[in-house]
């Protein structure tokens, strides 16, 4: 799955435009390289997420095309 996708299910970030912005401006991290929009997760990999001065670092546990909310939470879990 694309990140920028993972990361709007999963609901790590809101939208996906959000999502893209993030990756082009080079604030998200998969397994501490910089990564595009279009990287495709598995799970195991480790994602970084720079808001300003905040840090999020979850791992994937899972991939899903769609989620209902309450169950967005099993796909990562914070590191």
């Amino acid at each position: 799955m694309r990140l920028d996708k993972f990361l709007k299910v999963s609901r790590l970030i809101k939208r996906r435009t959000v999502a893209n912005e993030a990756c082009d401006a080079g604030r998200v991290l998969v397994n501490g390289k910089v990564a595009k929009a279009g990287l495709n997760v598995k799970v195991g990999d480790i994602i970084e997420i720079h808001f300003g001065n905040r840090e999020v670092k979850a791992e994937i546990l899972n991939v899903a095309e769609t989620v209902r909310k309450d169950e967005a939470k099993g796909l990562f879990r914070y590191l």
